[in-house]
Order: C-alpha cells, then sequence, then structure tokens
C-alpha cells in the first residue's frame, strides 16, 4: 500500500500530522539547496533498520546536533564532534552513521569543488536507473544501500514513486519539475 493511502488512517492524529505533513510537503518535491539535499541523505542513512516516524520525530534534533547541516561546517567536524554526536539523545547514536555523515560531508565538499554544486553532480548524472544510481552511490559515499538510495532520490524529485497520480499531491509535485518528470 502507497505512502499516500495509508496516511488517512493513521492513529493518532499526532502521528497522522507528522506523516500528513512530509507527505504534503516535502516527500518528492526537488531541493535545490545543497545542505538541505545533504540533511535528506543524512536522514535516510539514519533511517536504515528504523521506521521513517522515528526519523520525522528527531528531525529537528538532527538540525540542531548536525550543524542545520551545513556541508562545510559537519566535513570540519572533530573527534569530539563525533563524540558529541554519539552521545546526543536526540538523534541516532550509530557510529557507522554519524562516521557516514561525516565522512559524505568531506566527499560532498569535492563534488562541489568539481561540479559546483551536489545538486549539480546530481543533475550531471541524470537521469540513471535505480540500480545505476545505486552503483555510483556505493562508489561515492558511504552507507548509501539500495532502500537508502532509493528512498533519497524519490525523496527529491530524481526518481518516480513518492506518490500515486491519484494522490493530489502527485500534482503539486508535477508543478515544480521533478527530475523523473522532465527526462
Amino acid at each position: 500500500m502507497s505512502y499516500c493511502l495509508v496516511i488517512d488512517g493513521m492513529q493518532p492524529e499526532s502521528r497522522r500530522e507528522l506523516h500528513k505533513n512530509y507527505h504534503d510537503n516535502h516527500y518528492g518535491f526537488p531541493i535545490h539547496d545543497d545542505n538541505e539535499l545533504f540533511g535528506r541523505l543524512i536522514m535516510e542513512i539514519n533511517q536504515a533498520g528504523l521506521s521513517w516516524e522515528t526519523i520525522l520525530k528527531k528531525e529537528e534534533s538532527f538540525r540542531k546536533a548536525y550543524s542545520n547541516f551545513e556541508i562545510d561546517k559537519i566535513a570540519h567536524y572533530t573527534e569530539a564532534d563525533r563524540e558529541r554526536l554519539l552521545n546526543d539523545p536526540g538523534i541516532i547514536r550509530n557510529k557507522l552513521k554519524v562516521n557516514a555523515a561525516i565522512e559524505n560531508a568531506k566527499t560532498i565538499l569535492g563534488l562541489q569543488k568539481e561540479f559546483g554544486s551536489f545538486e549539480k553532480w546530481l543533475e550531471h548524472h541524470h537521469p540513471k536507473t535505480l540500480q545505476e544510481w545505486m552503483k555510483l552511490f556505493k562508489k561515492t559515499f558511504k552507507f548509501t544501500g539500495g532502500e537508502i538510495v532509493n528512498e533519497f532520490l524519490m525523496s527529491i524529485g530524481y526518481l518516480k514513486g513518492s506518490h500515486a497520480e491519484s494522490c493530489p499531491v502527485y500534482h503539486k509535485v508535477l508543478q515544480q519539475n521533478p527530475k523523473w518528470f522532465t527526462e
């Protein structure tokens, strides 16, 4: 069953509103800010093995812990920053995920230098099949398995599938010209 159809039946109301806000205003919409793109990648990486709801509930804590997802700041985190993150109860305290965020920030700095931005790097490689994207991400980034790559790319409008065509939000997403639609 699609995310679009499940939300209305969620209980309690606070749970439904949490998912509805993400679904209606963020999921599948193109992101043009590198820090926000990176933030979404951090959140998708941290979702691995957990529910998306857990991550949505912790989004503000992730923003605070990870310097509002500022790539340059995170790329320069010290060992003390790693320890701070591993001791922060507001985020997912997994060493592999924390290290991936820091290492991926360093990688994105390199991509920005070479391509002008993280977004331009994504655009440079578009379009690709999911399998091609998975190979590219595995070669480029840390902790980016198939489901992480798929959800990341769907959530930012590079792969189709975030909304059912019958969903009213589908048409709002189309107005933003997601990459999958403009191929």
